[in-house]
């Protein structure tokens, strides 16, 4: 279940821009997610032919939170930090949450067109459209394709691709507005910490 984590941090691969960027596309995708203020849902996660489920839920800014199902393993954002905590251990792996696709997802001010979210291609499907985008600052790491719905624009899927070409696929389904989630749902308190990258800027 590490892996999981590191396809979480490995982000942003610079792409070619072969396709035109369809601003529309972006000023969409960017309306929703300033518009989203919680979610919560189901996802399927696949990658090198491996399948996990679990739920899936968020609370901007910055707060995240994946259970993976028949696993000991949890990913959770506090607003600060992106923690991969195994349960089996007790042991935290800590990273800023900017370095993760959540990331670009839960910053209180989502700008895919002036900030340092480079989208390179959009694409258009029959039902859905989709952003590919990488960080600026953080070209060779890898890149992520966000997918929609059109009508109306909702979150559908995200893929991340990683330096070395490997792809991560999270589908959401069931995905509704939630808010009112617990004090310290977004929080664990008993771990042991193996590694600290610091905190993130974004979130505070």
């Amino acid at each position: 279940m590490k892996k999981i984590f590191v396809m979480f941090l490995t982000l942003f691969f610079t792409v070619p821009g072969l396709a035109d960027v369809n601003k529309k596309y972006v000023q969409s995708a960017e309306k929703y997610l300033n518009s989203v203020t919680g979610l919560s849902g189901d996802f399927i996660q696949t990658s090198n032919g491996k399948v996990a489920k679990g739920l899936f839920a968020m609370l901007r800014p910055g707060r995240v939170r994946l259970d993976y199902t028949n696993s000991k393993v949890q990913l959770i954002s506090d607003g600060s930090d992106l923690y991969f905590f195994d349960k089996s251990l007790d042991q935290i792996t800590t990273v800023p949450l900017t370095s993760t696709p959540a990331g670009i997802l839960v910053r209180k001010n989502i700008d895919l067109q002036n900030a340092d979210i480079v989208v390179t291609d959009t694409f258009d499907g029959k039902t859905t459209f989709a952003l590919t985008m990488y960080l600026r600052d953080n070209k060779g790491l890898g890149h992520m394709t966000v997918v929609f719905d059109k009508n109306p624009v909702k979150l559908k899927s995200w893929t991340v691709v990683d330096a070395t070409g490997v792809s991560t696929d999270v589908v959401f389904r069931n995905l509704k507005p939630k808010t009112d989630f617990d004090k310290n749902y977004f929080q664990i308190s008993r771990h042991k910490t193996v590694s600290n990258a610091g905190a993130d800027d974004f979130y505070k």
